[in-house]
């Protein structure tokens, strides 16, 4: 039986990685202005899934998160995540490894991906190298996506990164216009 990570602070872990096409980091100050383009460019995508879209936040906005991410990152609290392609930096999406309970060790993969690249297999790509940097660098045995039942994209994510659907939650949550909907829980295990 694996125990609970004892300290986490005191976890050496790699500020940035690497799958086929991607480079995966901790969020550096500068990179809210290329997130906010991005952020732009997606709102019509975004709104409907994401509260933090509306109204757009600024090149600021961006910013201040990504730095406010970038102290949590330090202290282990969360994992914020930006997503650049290797062949021309370009800016790809956001994730991460959010609500971290390190008692377990469980966290939750949150995603989103630019209009522009959608349909390319760069989400995927992205979760399953996220996934292999939680089991291995942070000892994770607990692994969940979470979305909105109505979304379609990301639990197709979820399916094609190799999760499990372990439970649909009625009623779970309060979606961005007010009405109450499910959740669909995915899961993978570490072994």
């Amino acid at each position: 039986m694996t125990s609970p990570v004892p300290n986490p602070l005191l976890l050496d872990i790699p500020d940035t990685f690497e799958s086929a096409r991607l480079v995966i980091r901790a969020p550096r100050p500068g990179d809210g202005a290329v997130a906010n383009e991005a952020i732009r460019e997606s709102l019509n995508e975004l709104r409907p899934w994401m509260p933090w879209a509306t109204p757009a936040p600024t090149p600021q906005d961006t910013e201040g998160v990504y730095r406010r991410g970038a102290a949590r990152w330090l202290t282990r609290e969360d994992f914020p995540m930006v997503i650049f392609r290797k062949e021309n930096g370009l800016f790809v999406g956001g994730s991460g490894l959010h609500r971290v309970d390190w008692s377990v060790p469980r966290m939750e993969i949150g995603y989103w991906l630019r209009t522009s690249l959608t349909g390319q297999g760069y989400m995927t790509e992205a979760v399953h190298a996220i996934t292999a940097f939680a089991f291995e660098q942070l000892h994770a045995q607990r692994l969940e996506i979470r979305c909105e039942a109505r979304n379609q994209p990301s639990a197709a994510v979820a399916e094609h990164a190799g999760y499990t659907l372990e439970a649909r939650l009625r009623r779970q949550m309060r979606a961005v216009d007010g009405s109450l909907q499910d959740v669909l829980l995915y899961v993978k295990l570490a072994d």
